[in-house]
């Protein structure tokens, strides 16, 4: 083995005997642990200084999937459960509106900072409305979108990008090289809820027509870098992405059905449409 790619960065057979080498070394770190101090050896840190231990985790991984390298067993009764959403207290589900576009307005998006009572009920109605709960991991941001009166009418995250996506690259036309040096450029859209109790025409289009001219602004506020494009996998055995498609987002195919979180290229889950768009300069 003279040298290979992962995750977009060229390796060769002295620097993998070296990290062999060094996990061997410093057996009882845990996975989330060798990833922190890989970032601190190699100094993998993003444009605002902070390590990028999510990339390195998923390094990994990939490399333990090809054999190359061990990492420790997970060991579950050291693993920390995932902390539950706070309920809200004195709240009432609103009752249902109908209406248009043009009786929500003006309509205000928000960026949900943690810690504030806008970031728990943000929070709290993603886990209880939508259909794949809450999770946050690595770069995100999230919104919380207002009608005219001050009433919460939908929620949005957008988080990391799928590391390789076949359909993605090439509609992108990206080398394996351009990814590993354009990915932090792109977001993906993986939560997109309007509350359920409101019944207005259009307005799911309208509110990427919204985020899509503030959001690469409020990404170069938080990580120190903007974005270029904006992805989305919809699931077409619930959705048929008629939102997007209507806010100008472009088909760029379809997933093979497989996870980021699949570790030993055996995991199924349905396969997702892939939507695309391209933020203005």
């Amino acid at each position: 083995m003279s040298s290979f790619v992962v995750q977009g960065m060229r390796e060769d057979a002295d620097r993998l005997d070296w990290l062999r080498g060094w996990i061997e070394q410093n057996p009882s770190w845990s996975g989330k642990r060798l990833a922190c101090e890989l970032c601190v050896c190699w100094d993998w840190r993003n444009e605002r200084g902070r390590l990028k231990d999510f990339a390195a985790r998923s390094f990994l991984l990939k490399l333990e999937a090809r054999g190359w390298i061990g990492l420790p067993v997970l060991q579950e009764k050291k693993r920390r459960l995932r902390k539950s959403v706070a309920e809200l207290c004195a709240w009432e589900e609103p009752s249902r509106w109908e209406g248009s576009v043009q009786d929500v307005g003006p309509v205000g998006l928000e960026v949900v900072n943690p810690g504030t009572p806008e970031a728990g009920r943000w929070a709290y109605l993603l886990d209880r409305h939508h259909y794949l709960g809450l999770r946050v991991v690595g770069e995100n941001l999230g919104y919380l979108a207002y009608d005219g009166a001050g009433r919460e009418i939908a929620c949005l995250l957008f988080g990391a990008p799928a590391w390789r996506c076949r359909a993605r690259d090439a509609y992108l036309n990206w080398t394996s090289e351009e990814r590993a040096t354009e990915l932090s450029r792109l977001a993906n859209n993986t939560r997109f809820l309007v509350l359920p109790w409101m019944r207005v025409p259009h307005l799911a289009s309208h509110l990427l027509g919204r985020v899509a001219l503030q959001i690469s602004g409020d990404w170069q506020a938080k990580y120190g870098h903007g974005l270029k494009w904006l992805e989305t996998f919809v699931d077409t055995t619930r959705y048929q992405g008629i939102c997007y498609r209507a806010a100008n987002w472009q088909y760029a195919g379809e997933t093979t059905g497989r996870s980021r979180q699949d570790r030993t290229h055996r995991l199924e889950v349905s396969r997702k449409a892939i939507y695309l768009y391209r933020l203005r300069r």
